[in-house]
C-alpha cells in the first residue's frame, strides 16, 4: 500500500489510536508484513494465521487463492508458527471456517482450524476466528479441542443473536465490521444490541466492507467512526461511551498494554 502513512495519519486524526494488524491470507507474506508493521510502531500489534479460504495451501500444498506464496505445505505452516511466537503477535488468526465460497474444501478447513486451536492453546494466545455459514460446526470443533483458554474474538461477525450468545458462552468476544451498517444486516444489528459491554469490539476488515456512508470505497481505519456512530445509536449509547468500552474490550481480548 503506497499510501499507508497517509492512511494511518487519517485514522489517528479520526481518533483511532491503536491497530491490530491481521496477517492472514494464503501465504507467509501477509503474516510477515503484519509482524513488520507491529514492530515498527508502538501502537500497532499483530495477529497471524492462514485464512480458511487458503487452508489448502497448508493441508494440500496447493497454491493459495489469494496472493502468491513462496512456501507451501508444512514449510508454510512452520513459518506461520514461528511468526505467532513473536512478542508483538498478540493473537493467532484469523483462522476458521468459511463455507460460502469453499475455496478450500470443508475437510481442509477443519483440519487447519484444529491445528490453530491447538497452537493458540500452546501459546496461550487468543484466537481470531473467521466464521461464515459454519457457526455450529466451528463451535463444536472448539468444544472437541478443549476451547481457547486465552479467549478470542469472532471477527467480522455475520450471525444473529443466537450465534452471538453461543460464542459469548464459549468465552469469545464478538467484533462488528461495517456490515452492521448495511440495510440487509437486521440480524447482526439485533445481535449488536444484546452483546454486553466488555465483550463487544469494532473493526474495519480493511480494505473490505466500508460502512455506510463510505460503502463502495476502499475501507480504511478512519471509517471506523461511522461504524461506531451507527452501533452507538443501535445500543442507545453515546459514541464516547461506546468507544470507551470497545477499546477496553480490545485491550482485554488481545492483552494490550494499558
Amino acid at each position: 500500500m503506497d499510501d499507508r502513512a497517509a492512511v494511518v495519519a487519517r485514522a489517528r486524526q479520526a481518533g483511532v489510536s491503536r491497530f491490530v494488524v491481521i496477517g492472514s491470507g494464503g501465504s507467509e507474506r501477509e503474516a510477515r508484513n503484519a509482524v513488520s508493521l507491529a514492530t515498527s510502531d508502538s501502537e500497532m500489534f499483530a495477529a497471524v494465521g492462514i485464512h480458511p479460504h487458503d487452508a489448502s495451501a497448508v493441508i494440500s500444498a496447493k497454491p493459495p487463492q489469494s496472493g502468491k506464496s513462496q512456501l507451501l505445505g508444512e514449510a508454510l505452516w512452520e513459518e506461520i508458527v514461528a511468526l505467532t511466537r513473536q512478542p508483538r503477535v498478540m493473537a493467532v488468526g484469523e483462522t476458521g471456517l468459511d463455507y460460502h465460497y469453499n475455496h478450500s474444501s470443508p475437510e481442509e478447513q477443519v483440519l487447519l482450524l484444529r491445528r490453530f486451536v491447538r497452537l493458540a492453546q500452546e501459546l496461550h494466545k487468543p484466537l481470531v476466528l473467521h466464521i461464515r455459514e459454519a457457526h455450529a460446526q466451528a463451535m463444536e470443533i472448539l468444544r472437541q479441542e478443549g476451547g481457547s483458554p486465552a479467549g478470542g474474538v469472532v471477527h467480522c461477525f455475520t450471525g444473529g443473536p443466537s450465534e452471538a450468545a453461543a460464542w459469548l458462552a464459549l468465552g469469545f468476544a464478538v467484533s462488528l465490521s461495517g456490515i452492521v451498517t448495511f440495510k440487509s444486516a437486521a440480524q447482526i444489528q439485533e445481535a449488536a444490541k444484546q452483546i454486553p459491554k466488555g465483550r463487544l469490539l469494532l473493526e474495519t476488515d480493511c480494505p473490505y466492507l466500508a460502512p455506510i456512508p463510505m460503502r463502495g470505497k476502499r475501507n480504511e481505519p478512519a471509517y471506523l467512526v461511522h461504524t461506531a456512530e451507527f452501533v452507538a445509536r443501535l445500543r442507545g449509547e453515546s459514541v464516547i461511551e461506546l468507544a470507551a468500552h470497545t477499546r477496553a474490550a480490545t485491550n482485554q481480548v488481545f492483552g494490550l498494554p494499558t
